[in-house]
């Protein structure tokens, strides 16, 4: 059976028409297949920085699967003609896998974070998920790794054998590092952003209620003002500009590039998926 992709521009940053299920079957069977591959979640953040960075947009252009991180990205698509488009962010997406892949023995490592996030993390997954395994787990220095410490953390991945390596090391850090290491990396890679900090229970997340509202910036913002306030009045307020310049455009013109964008092969699903 196959997954087809589809992907619509968002502000000129192409994303993929993508649900739950879609999303984590795909990752489980590439992750089996141990192909090196690297997922991006995109939010206003990210999208409005690959707009103005074009190495940064050719790194998510190059990913094999960009998802709607962020509420209005998601709203986006659901206005270009993607009306059941859902919200595909990086904890979710990270919890889904492991309770997906629990029955099914996946391996898993974790790169980024503190030394004691990543304790608590592995501590609360094979907990959470004992069918889990988790291979490893690394807390990179903050400044640019050496040569030598880069092969170190190549080889030692490889060696663990994981089938995902989820990757926590913020926008854009993340998602350049694993575009850097396709074909190195036996493994596919997707770039959650917070979430070891949410699931190791260092950071609180938003409440239900403001994730479904697409609010969850907002608490992110009061919980962190003095670093976060000039992102999201830059980012936001690029955004809403860009997005609403290309909402109108499409309504002026009729089109809905999501009903008649091209279709290709995603991956190849396991006809025993869990979903």
């Amino acid at each position: 059976m196959f997954s087809i992709r589809r992907r619509v521009p968002v502000i000129g940053v192409p994303i993929d028409l993508m649900d739950w299920r879609g999303a984590v079957d795909s990752i489980a069977a590439w992750g089996r297949a141990r192909q090196s591959r690297y997922v991006c979640l995109v939010n206003v953040h990210s999208a409005v920085s690959a707009v103005f960075d074009r190495g940064f947009r050719h790194v998510i252009e190059g990913s094999d699967m960009a998802t709607a991180d962020g509420a209005p990205v998601a709203w986006m698509l659901r206005q270009l003609g993607a009306p059941q488009q859902q919200r595909l962010n990086g904890p979710d997406l990270m919890w889904r896998y492991l309770a997906a892949e629990a029955p099914r023995a996946g391996r898993v490592f974790f790169y980024g974070g503190s030394e004691a996030t990543l304790a608590l993390l592995r501590e609360r997954v094979q907990r959470e998920f004992p069918g889990i395994e988790v291979v490893g787990k690394r807390s990179p220095p903050f400044r640019a790794a050496t040569p030598a410490e880069d092969e170190a953390d190549v080889a030692r991945i490889n060696a663990a054998q994981p089938h995902v390596v989820f990757v926590g090391l913020g926008c854009p850090k993340q998602e350049q590092w694993m575009a850097a290491h396709v074909g190195r990396i036996h493994a596919t890679m997707v770039g959650v952003g917070a979430a070891f900090d949410y699931h190791a229970g260092v950071q609180r997340r938003a409440p239900e209620w403001m994730q479904q509202r697409g609010l969850e910036w907002a608490h992110r913002l009061l919980a962190e003002p003095r670093r976060l306030w000039r992102r999201y009045l830059v980012t936001n307020t690029t955004f809403v500009v860009l997005a609403g310049w290309q909402w109108l455009v499409s309504r002026r013109a009729g089109a809905r590039p999501a009903a008649t964008t091209s279709a290709v092969e995603i991956a190849e699903l396991s006809p025993d998926s869990p979903w």
